[in-house]
């Protein structure tokens, strides 16, 4: 099988090569400093990270303790996917026979549906019975859906008896949270006995993305002394905008200002490695997810600006919730391209526990290499990983298939370090 390795189109790839030359230089400390973390902080029980390589560094710009897109990762990897399963719920409830999967509200997306299918399957084949459960208001009878790929998805309206929740006679031992909780905590999910992870803390009522990456920039930072690297070629600089109303302005000038020195320090560090590149800075929504909220922006008057449509979209995220406190972070150009089109495409790496279990490019035909691709008009390369992303090849050049991706897979786990010290906090 070819691997499908995205062409990096900048000749500023020298620095990624020396990074990724680095990472398998020194994979021991790596793996061994890494081992010595999840000792001290146990991993989320799943996550999803989007990285962005720009040729001159390799970044994530967005951590999901929710994933969806189980069923863009490649069939070959289920193996890996089931045992690291197994070890992700005997961390989180050693005797656990039956799983409970409660589903997102838009589960009307046969995409999604997709996903928990592939996921409730992963869970079969790991020898633990899994049942999905939706919070929809107008589910009130089990609801068989059939799917593109053939398969057929069970929703059943969640139950509630005393401090339990189920399916009937479904009585599980675990509830896994596939919902991020933009909407707010269900109350029927409250006061459980049973364990329920990721915990409702965790959902985007109340995270903030702003505190994840303060706590990657710590995790960067710890790295990057061991294996001797600037933290800037890991890590995107960040900082928090509070009280921003964008539909009546309020907080614009302060934002404006906090973008303005972003892009100051940006140059500063692109002065410094000798890029000739155009600084930018995203603003995104500081809770939420689904590529809401979010616009990129190269100059600080941008945000002075904006017009009436451009406010309203960037007023609300998922569910209808309120942007109030905004993340202003460096912009991370994404240089890989793919296909006869030259498509612009990101990395996307699946983990369950502390294990790397596959991933896939989200690819965009219709954006450029400094915009969001988590848009309308997206899709997914699912075959791009046809080998683990954590067994790099010695005797290949450092921008080989296995090399390229053990490089994801060392920042990745780096985001989920960052989450797990995220979780701990909470």
């Amino acid at each position: 099988m070819t691997s499908k390795v995205p062409h990096l189109t900048t000749a500023l790839n020298g620095p990624l090569l020396q990074l990724e030359e680095h990472l398998l230089t020194h994979k021991n400390q790596v793996e061994t400093w890494l081992r010595e973390q999840w000792l001290l902080t146990p991993a989320p029980f799943y996550t999803s990270v989007d990285l962005r390589n720009a040729g001159f560094k390799l970044a994530p710009v967005d951590t999901n303790l929710f994933p969806a897109g189980f069923n863009n990762l490649n069939p070959d990897f289920m193996p890996l996917c089931i045992q690291a399963a197994q070890a992700a719920v005997e961390r989180a409830c050693p005797r656990a026979q039956r799983i409970l999967i409660i589903a997102e509200q838009h589960t009307r997306n046969l995409f999604y549906l997709e996903s928990l299918e592939t996921l409730r399957n992963v869970f079969e084949m790991a020898g633990i019975e899994a049942r999905i459960a939706s919070l929809r208001d107008d589910l009130e009878e089990p609801l068989s859906i059939d799917l593109p790929s053939g398969k057929t998805c069970l929703l059943e309206p969640l139950e509630r008896q005393g401090n339990r929740v189920g399916l009937g006679e479904f009585s599980p031992c675990l509830v896994l949270l596939n919902n991020d909780l933009s909407a707010g905590r269900p109350e029927i999910l409250e006061g459980l006995e049973q364990e329920v992870i990721p915990p409702l803390a965790a959902g985007w009522s109340t995270r903030k993305k702003s505190e994840h990456f303060t706590q990657y920039h710590q995790v960067a930072k710890e790295f990057a002394a061991q294996i001797d690297i600037d933290p800037w070629l890991v890590s995107p600089l960040s900082l928090q905008c509070g009280e921003v109303d964008f539909k009546d302005r309020s907080g614009s000038e302060c934002l404006a200002k906090n973008v303005g020195e972003m892009l100051v320090a940006i140059q500063v560090k692109y002065d410094e490695y000798g890029i000739d590149k155009e600084p930018f800075v995203v603003v995104k929504a500081d809770s939420g997810t689904y590529g809401m909220g979010i616009m990129t922006v190269k100059n600080a008057d941008e945000v002075l600006s904006l017009n009436r449509k451009q406010r309203n979209k960037m007023a609300s995220a998922k569910e209808g919730l309120t942007v109030e406190n905004v993340l202003v972070q460096e912009g991370v150009y994404t240089f890989e391209t793919l296909g006869e089109e030259q498509a612009v495409a990101e990395p996307v790496i699946y983990m369950m526990d502390h294990f790397v279990v596959g991933g896939f490019y989200r690819v965009h035909t219709g954006r450029g290499v400094n915009e969001n691709l988590n848009a309308p008009g997206m899709h997914f390369e699912p075959l791009a990983f046809v080998q683990p992303c954590n067994t790099p090849d010695k005797d290949e050049t450092p921008d080989s298939a296995p090399n390229r991706f053990y490089a994801y897979g060392v920042i990745a786990r780096l985001a989920l370090l960052a989450a797990a010290r995220e979780l701990a906090a909470v």
